[in-house]
């Protein structure tokens, strides 16, 4: 044993020389190591961290869900209570319970007291008066969707576990569940299946305080739905409703009651007092958090799974740990890189070294940084110069210099000069007095250097702006037969759109409406917010698109772009189309609608979309 321990740590010590050799090594082995320790550190502090706080929140939460919960109950406990008291005087009760037997008036007022008591509320299953000296009772039900009452007799009644709990009662009054309890307890031919709880209410005389008769409600399902629809619940918690003594009213998986019963859960929880405690039931670890009504000492128990209490926990350390192991192949890159980067340099200083001993002089390390292998390339450059022709060296970056000036000289060389020479006619015209000569000159320049400028997008006030120019050198052509009106928002002033967007479609509207006709048309410029775009039209009163033209555009649309005939008269509008779909995606679009009235065409850009140009 002790020998392969030897052996083993003779070969971790062989690995670790091996891998010391090397500076690169050595920097991985500690880059990683730091690395390993913070992201360890740090993630088993924030799970632990967040361990409690998810805890402290389930239990934060959880505590005051039930106490809310439970006070609803109590409400809906009292409200039954209050129900089962006569709602008339009570001599006429008794009096009627005391003569039923041998007056039809009394059996009548019975039979009317429970068809109010049923249809005072919604939740009432059926309602069972039980006269005690008669031995037989009163009932009323929903059978085949008709209300009736009907009359039985009932001897085994006061054999009834609910009856001598209401017998023993200060109260009077007991309630019955349905969860575990057989037919034999029930005493009544009543469907339990659809009922919650029972309520009973003794009756007694006030003079002997002997039972005269017994009111029992069963209440349906609705109820007990609309209790505990406020209680958050997933999959492998539990819910569970105990009454004052400890009998179950609700439980979502009467298997694990049962078991968490018998192992004293409930004893448990009635010793302690905290509102919490923790349970397991096998293998599975709980947080158990209970409320218990204040008056009438209902409880609501709600069993957590420690698994889920943590999951949230348990998801950041398995993210913690994927992000370290990220983290941490990024230190060895890094690390390797930053190596190579030390290391490098003095392999080809190294180089240039034995070329200067072998006698080659134009042998020179590159030099970067300010480091100490910088100093050290430096140096031997310096003292490969003391050997070497510095004019040679020096004449041949002279000649690579003005070839780069050559160069940069001809790629000066653009459309500026077109611009400058129509300012150079410009100022010819002023001084020769032609005053609409030179505006028509510099409205051109001012376009021709708006349209060379290397933006895409720009904002709607340049783009006016430009139209401005445009239109006052067509006025020069087409006169007062060109009228042009605007509709733009101050508000809209500064909204970015494309680069000659607005001009391509005023282009249009002068191409097929006012050559097309001898009269004035009116050409009108709008922008407008919907709720989701922008859309900024350009509408003219021309002759419009023929049909056939129109379905020829609209199609372009659609098409490829090696599909399309880049000679069409409407290649701008499509090209146009393309851009908005190229700057803003396919919620741009470029609307034209046309008939013999007019075209009116619409750009749909979508807000909040930047477009990039």
């Amino acid at each position: 044993m002790d020998t392969l321990i030897k052996r083993a740590a003779k070969a971790v010590m062989s690995v670790y020389e091996r891998i010391s050799r090397r500076l690169v090594n050595k920097l991985i082995l500690l880059f990683t190591s730091i690395v390993v320790l913070v992201v360890a550190s740090l993630t088993v502090i924030s799970y632990q961290m967040l361990q409690k706080e998810s805890v402290n929140h389930n239990i934060e939460s959880t505590t005051n869900n039930l106490l809310l919960v439970n006070q609803n109950m109590e409400d809906y406990l009292g409200g039954i209570d209050q129900l089962s008291l006569p709602q008339t005087s009570y001599d006429e009760f008794t009096i009627a319970v005391l003569n039923e037997n041998k007056d039809y008036a009394s059996q009548m007022f019975l039979e009317d007291y429970l068809r109010t008591l049923y249809f005072s509320r919604q939740d009432v299953e059926a309602i069972y008066l039980y006269l005690v000296d008669q031995r037989k009772y009163y009932s009323i039900t929903k059978e085949n969707y008709n209300i009736t009452v009907r009359k039985g007799a009932a001897p085994a009644i006061p054999s009834m576990p609910w009856y001598k709990q209401s017998l023993e009662s200060p109260s009077n009054s007991a309630f019955q569940s349905f969860v575990s309890s057989s037919e034999a307890e029930i005493g009544y031919p009543v469907d339990t299946k659809n009922s919650f709880l029972a309520y009973h209410r003794m009756f007694r005389s006030i003079v002997s305080r002997k039972p005269q008769a017994v009111i029992s409600f069963y209440f349906n399902s609705s109820v007990q739905d609309e209790i505990m629809k406020d209680i958050p619940f997933n999959e492998g918690q539990h819910i569970m409703m105990l009454s004052p003594d400890n009998e179950l009213f609700y439980t979502d998986d009467l298997s694990f009651y049962s078991r968490v019963r018998n192992d004293g859960l409930i004893d448990n929880i009635n010793q302690s007092a905290n509102n919490r405690l923790t349970w397991v039931d096998g293998e599975q670890k709980y947080l158990v958090i209970y409320d218990i009504a204040e008056k009438s000492g209902w409880k609501l128990i709600k069993p957590i799974p420690y698994k889920q209490i943590y999951e949230a926990a348990t998801t950041n350390r398995n993210l913690s740990y994927m992000i370290g192991f990220i983290f941490l192949i990024l230190s060895v890159i890094l690390v390797t890189l930053i190596s190579n980067a030390i290391t490098k340099p003095l392999k080809k200083l190294s180089h240039q070294m034995s070329r200067f001993s072998e006698g080659d002089f134009d042998a020179e390390a590159q030099v970067k940084g300010r480091d100490e292998i910088a100093y050290l390339s430096r140096h031997f450059n310096q003292m490969v110069r003391g050997t070497n022709d510095l004019i040679n060296e020096r004449y041949k970056m002279k000649l690579v210099e003005k070839n780069a000036i050559l160069k940069a000289l001809e790629a000066e060389i653009n459309p500026h000069f077109l611009y400058n020479a129509l300012q150079a006619i410009s100022t010819k015209a002023l001084k020769n007095d032609r005053y609409d000569i030179a505006e028509m000159i510099d409205a051109l320049a001012m376009t021709l250097r708006y349209c060379i400028s290397g933006k895409d997008v720009v904002y709607a006030r340049e783009e006016l702006k430009h139209i401005e120019r445009y239109l006052s050198l067509q006025k020069a052509r087409f006169g007062s037969r060109l009228q042009v009106t605007y509709d733009w928002e101050d508000s809209l002033m500064e909204l970015e759109i494309p680069k000659l967007s607005v001009q391509t479609l005023v282009e249009n509207a002068i191409k097929h409406a006012l050559e097309k006709v001898s009269s004035t048309v009116i050409i009108a410029i709008a922008a407008r917010l919907s709720e989701t775009h922008a859309i900024i039209s350009v509408y003219d009163n021309g002759p419009g698109f023929t049909p056939e033209r129109l379905e020829h555009v609209r199609n372009t649309f659609k098409s490829d772009w090696e599909e399309r005939d880049h000679e069409s008269e409407s290649i701008g509008l499509v090209n146009l189309n393309t851009r908005l779909k190229l700057l803003y995606g396919e919620d741009a679009e470029l609307l034209i609608r046309s008939d013999h009235k007019g075209t009116a065409m619409e750009m749909l850009l979508p807000l909040g979309v930047v477009a990039y140009g």
